[in-house]
C-alpha cells in the first residue's frame, strides 16, 4: 500500500489531524526505517460495558495495526481515579480501585472482538503515573499553566458561571499528556470531545525533547434516536456484547438517513462504496430495508459470526415482516375488548397504567407489526396477534369472557400443583389435585355454556380439544 493509500485508509472518518503533513512524514518515515509508530489510545475503566460508539475509535486503531503499527491500549487506572471532567459541569466523582480493575479487565475482553491481542499492548498508567511522586508531579505541573487550561470550554463555562473547579480537575488532562511523554507516542487517538487533552500532550511532548504527537479524532456516533450520541444513560446504544437477535433488532429500528452515518463509521466499506449503495438505494435499484440488513448482517458478524447474523436476520424476517412470533414467545390471554393500557399491565409488558399510557403515547407499542397510538382504546381483535412493546413480544390468544382457562396456582416449594379453572378473570370453581380432573370438570362446564377450554402450562396457553375432536 503506497503512502497515499495509508494516508487515505488512516484519515478516514476523522474530524479533527494535528497535522496531516506531520503524519505523512511519521508514515513516510516508518517506510523507510522499518519502525513502526507507536499509537496510543487511552480508556478510563468507568463504565463495565463498551457499545458501538466506542467501536469507532477502536476500528480506527484497527486500522494502524493492520498496517504493522504498535497499538498501545492504555488503561486509565491512575485518571480514572481522577476523573475526566470532559463535557461535565460538575466534578465528576472518583471509581475506587476495586471498581477500576474490573471494569478494565472488561474492556480488554471487548476491544480485543476488534483488535488482534497480540499484536496489542495493554499498559495501566498508574505504573509511571504514581511513580512520578510529589516532585515530579510538579515538574509537571510546570508545563502549563492556568490562563492554558481555562481555554478548555468545560473550565471556562464553568469559571464564567461561578461553578466550582477542583485543582485535581487540572491534573487530568496533565496525566493524560503524560502518558504520552512516557510511552513517547507518535500518534493519539480519541473522540472530538478529547481534542483539548490530546492537544495538551501535544504541546507538552517538545518540553521532554520528544517530536510532538499527531493528534486524530474521530466523531462521535449518534445513538439509536438520531440525535444524542450513544450513551447507555439514554438507552439509544448497542452494547458489543448483546446477543445477536438483539443487536440485529436495534440496528434495524434505526432510520434511513442514520444508516448511512453506520456505514461510514462501523464498517470497512470505503466511502466510495457507501456512496454506490446509497445511490443505489436513491435510484430504487436497492430496497432501503435491505440496505439495512446488509448493514445489521456485517456488525453482527463482526462480534458474533456469520451463522449467528444469519440466523438473527431469519428471526428478525419472521417476527417483523411475517409477523410470526418467535418460537419461544411466551403466550398470554386477552378478554375481547380489553383496553391496550390493560393488556400491557396483564402481560407484563408495563408496570403501571401511566407507564402503559406513557408508551403507547410514545409509539412502543406494536400489533401485528403496525404501531398502536390510540390510548384508552379496546383491542379489537378476534384472532391471535403478536403484541410488541419495544424489544419483547408476547403471542396474545383472544377469549371470550366464557372460555375457561385452567391452570396452576403458587404452592410451597415440595407440595404437589394445585389446578384451578378461572373465568372471566376469575376463578369458578374449587381446586383440584390434578391436571386430569381440573380438565375433566371444565369441559363439562364448557360444554353447558357452549366456551372453550384452554391450558395455562408454563409460557404456552394451549386450546384443549373435547373427546369429540372438537375446540
Amino acid at each position: 500500500m503506497t503512502i497515499d493509500e495509508q494516508l487515505a485508509l488512516l484519515t478516514s472518518g476523522c474530524v479533527d489531524i494535528v497535522r496531516q503533513a506531520d503524519l505523512r512524514a511519521k508514515l513516510e518515515r516508518s517506510a523507510k526505517t522499518g519502525q513502526p509508530l507507536v499509537v496510543k489510545v487511552g480508556f478510563d475503566p468507568t463504565a463495565p460495558d463498551l457499545h458501538l460508539g466506542h467501536t469507532v475509535l477502536i476500528r480506527k486503531m484497527k486500522h494502524f495495526q493492520d498496517l504493522g503499527h504498535t497499538i498501545i491500549y492504555v488503561v486509565g487506572a491512575f485518571t480514572a481515579l481522577i476523573g475526566d471532567p470532559t463535557g461535565r459541569s460538575k466534578t465528576r466523582p472518583p471509581l475506587t480501585r476495586e471498581e477500576i480493575d474490573q471494569n478494565a479487565e472488561t474492556y480488554k475482553t471487548q476491544i480485543f472482538k476488534i483488535l488482534d491481542p497480540v499484536k496489542t499492548k495493554v499498559r495501566i498508567n498508574s505504573e509511571w503515573l504514581e511513580a512520578l511522586g510529589s516532585a515530579g508531579w510538579v515538574k509537571l505541573a510546570a508545563r502549563y499553566n492556568v490562563a492554558q487550561m481555562l481555554e478548555r470550554r468545560d473550565f471556562k463555562k464553568r469559571y464564567e458561571s461561578g461553578q466550582p473547579i477542583a485543582i485535581h480537575e487540572f491534573l487530568y488532562p496533565l496525566a493524560q499528556a503524560y502518558d504520552s511523554v512516557f510511552l513517547n507516542a507518535d500518534v493519539e487517538l480519541g473522540g472530538t470531545d478529547q481534542l483539548f487533552n490530546l492537544n495538551v500532550g501535544r504541546d507538552i511532548m517538545p518540553a521532554f525533547d520528544l517530536e510532538p504527537q499527531i493528534v486524530m479524532t474521530t466523531p462521535l456516533l449518534e445513538g439509536l434516536d438520531g440525535v444524542e450520541k450513544m450513551s447507555k444513560s439514554t438507552g439509544n446504544y448497542v452494547g458489543v456484547t448483546e446477543p445477536p437477535s438483539e443487536m440485529f433488532g436495534k440496528l434495524m429500528s434505526i432510520s434511513d438517513d442514520l444508516m448511512w452515518r453506520y456505514y461510514e463509521l462501523l464498517t470497512d466499506l470505503t466511502a466510495e462504496q457507501v456512496l454506490e449503495r446509497r445511490t443505489a438505494v436513491s435510484k430504487g435499484e436497492l430496497h432501503p430495508k435491505q440496505a439495512k440488513i446488509d448493514l445489521a448482517t456485517r456488525i453482527v458478524t463482526g462480534f458474533h459470526s456469520a451463522e449467528a447474523a444469519a440466523a438473527a436476520a431469519g428471526e428478525f424476517e419472521r417476527r417483523f415482516t411475517k409477523r410470526e412470533a418467535p418460537e419461544d414467545a411466551p403466550e398470554r390471554p386477552m378478554l375481547a375488548g380489553t383496553l391496550i393500557e390493560h393488556l400491557l399491565l396483564e402481560t407484563g409488558m408495563a408496570q403501571s397504567g401511566s407507564d402503559a399510557t406513557r408508551k403507547v403515547q410514545q409509539g412502543a407499542v406494536r400489533i401485528d407489526g403496525t404501531k398502536f397510538t390510540q390510548v384508552r382504546t379496546a383491542v379489537d381483535r378476534q384472532e391471535p396477534f403478536l403484541l410488541q412493546v419495544g424489544r419483547r413480544v408476547c403471542r396474545v390468544i383472544v377469549i371470550s369472557a366464557r372460555d375457561l382457562i385452567v391452570s396452576t396456582i403458587p404452592v410451597a416449594s415440595g407440595e404437589d400443583d394445585v389446578w384451578i379453572i378461572m373465568q372471566n378473570k376469575g376463578q369458578v370453581d374449587v381446586t383440584h389435585a390434578t391436571r386430569e380432573s381440573a380438565l375433566s370438570r371444565a369441559r363439562e362446564t364448557a360444554l353447558a355454556v357452549r366456551a372453550r377450554v384452554f391450558v395455562v402450562e408454563g409460557d404456552r396457553l394451549t386450546e384443549v380439544q373435547d373427546d369429540t375432536g372438537q375446540g
